[in-house]
Order: C-alpha cells, then sequence, then structure tokens
C-alpha cells in the first residue's frame, strides 16, 4: 500500500522542518508514504527552506507555485502528483498531529489490502 501525504504550505518557515521530521517518525509497517509538499507561494523564507530540504531528501515531491492561489487551489495541485492508493491532506501549521496517521487509523484501509 502506498500513502500519499499532501503538504500544502504557505509561509511556514516557523513550523516546515518540524512538520516535516514529525511526518517522518510515523510508523507505519507495510505502507510506503509519498510525501508531496506544495508551496503556495510563500514570501517569508520558506521557499528556500524547501530547497534545502529537497537536496536533503530527493524522493519528496516539492513543488512551488507560481502565484498564490489559497489552500484549496494549493491541495488541488499537490493531488495532480499523487500516486498513492490513499491520500492524506497534512497542514504545515502543526495544527494536525501526524501521529494521528497511525496504523490504527488506517487499519481499515490495510486490512483491505491484504484481502
Amino acid at each position: 500500500m502506498k500513502l500519499s501525504i499532501v503538504i500544502p504550505v504557505y509561509n511556514e518557515k516557523k513550523t516546515i522542518e518540524e512538520i516535516l521530521r514529525r511526518v517522518i517518525a510515523v510508523r507505519l509497517p507495510k505502507v510506503e508514504k509519498e510525501i508531496i509538499i506544495i508551496d503556495d507561494k510563500s514570501t517569508d523564507g520558506t521557499k528556500e527552506i524547501l530547497k534545502k530540504i529537497k537536496k536533503k531528501h530527493p524522493r519528496f515531491k516539492i513543488v512551488f507555485r507560481f502565484w498564490n492561489g489559497g489552500k484549496g487551489a494549493t491541495v488541488r495541485t499537490g493531488l495532480k502528483y499523487v500516486t498513492g492508493d490513499y491520500i492524506i491532506i497534512q497542514d504545515a501549521d502543526l495544527e494536525y498531529n501526524p501521529q494521528d496517521i497511525s496504523p490504527g487509523c488506517l487499519g481499515p484501509f490495510l486490512k483491505e489490502e491484504q484481502e
């Protein structure tokens, strides 16, 4: 099973590295994680941080939008890059804890995959 985690980002220089650490730390046995980060034309230095992250984690899909379109447009852009069987949207502002993406949460889907 492959899980695509789409992370819309706008002016998150204070939280982007922490949210990515937390997403990476989530252990999901038998699940391949695809991490897709979409920057919505950040103006606070987030873009520069993401460029450094891209060098460190070349498997991440990092896309820079050419104009600010809001969260909905950013999520829709991210969905174009998804190749997983299932999708989760993870906000970059730490409002939602990535630990909620747990084997328990995915249990029904994992069971479905095994059948």
